[in-house]
């Protein structure tokens, strides 16, 4: 499916690929695989799309596949970036083996240089190298307190008991990527721009990606200069709404990276790579 997604769109598919990080929801799928168990599975499973991306048959034979003769009669070309995240010791090591990109919620800079340097360090011990990438919701506007007061108008709605039984599901989960956004606010709305700028409300009620990059135009454009200085050549970004967001963060945003020389020069021909989230 990638390879003809690949094919069809002339080279625009990028493939995030997901291990999942809750045994409840996984076994609604009749998926019985513990934590790190599916990690192992994901390893294999990364192995076997490689390998079989090769275009000549390919053979597999693991713990959770056994492939004969795997094929993809027209690889791909260029072959899919692969994107993959996950905190826990279980997940480095496959994003080593098998990530271009290694992609992080939105954590404050100091954590996600920890996580670079983590997986970065594991990757030499592969002979790879991995690039690295940060998703993240955006509020940008003209001035820096129009964009506050968007963020804060997102919580109007939102009480306490809200904020309780969403924090108390999400506190379920076995993602350790999940229990890092939790610990970023503690449940509480009392304190959540957790560093200058990143904004941590969407992760009082939202599972997975829980901060904001919130300022002006120039603001916003800083904190993502601040990542880029760490490493991070991918943003993966959203709004609420999403279309209005995208508006605001194109025409206010692009032009400060574009002045600040952060931008690669246009893409020609089949347009935007197109990310896609693998299943859990």
């Amino acid at each position: 499916m990638a390879a003809t997604y690949q094919r069809v769109t002339r080279g625009r598919l990028l493939l995030n690929v997901v291990t999942g990080g809750d045994s409840a929801e996984q076994r609604r799928f009749g998926d019985r695989l513990d934590h790190d168990r599916r990690y192992a599975r994901t390893d294999e499973f990364l192995s076997v799309v490689r390998g079989v991306w090769r275009g000549q048959p390919y053979d597999f034979d693991g713990e959770h596949y056994q492939v004969e003769g795997g094929l993809t009669a027209l690889p791909p070309d260029p072959l899919p970036q692969v994107f993959f995240g996950g905190s826990s010791p279980a997940a480095g090591p496959v994003a080593a083996r098998h990530a271009d990109v290694y992609l992080t919620w939105g954590e404050p800079p100091s954590q996600v240089k920890e996580k670079i340097d983590w997986i970065r360090s594991l990757a030499e011990r592969e002979g790879r190298t991995v690039r690295f990438g940060v998703r993240l919701h955006t509020i940008s506007r003209d001035s820096s307190a129009e964009a506050w007061a968007t963020a804060n108008r997102l919580l109007d709605d939102l009480d306490a008991d809200t904020i309780a039984a969403a924090q108390t599901a999400l506190g379920r989960s076995e993602s350790v990527g999940q229990q890092r956004m939790l610990a970023l606010h503690g449940g509480s709305r009392s304190e959540l721009e957790i560093h200058p700028n990143l904004w941590a409300g969407v992760g009082l009620v939202r599972g997975g990606a829980g901060t904001a990059l919130v300022g002006s135009h120039a603001e916003v454009a800083d904190l993502i200069e601040e990542y880029h200085a760490l490493g991070v050549e991918h943003f993966v970004l959203s709004g609420y709404p999403h279309l209005e967001e995208a508006y605001w963060f194109g025409e206010g945003v692009i032009p400060e990276l574009s002045a600040r020389g952060l931008l690669d020069a246009p893409v020609v021909g089949g347009g935007a790579p197109l990310l896609v989230a693998g299943g859990r």
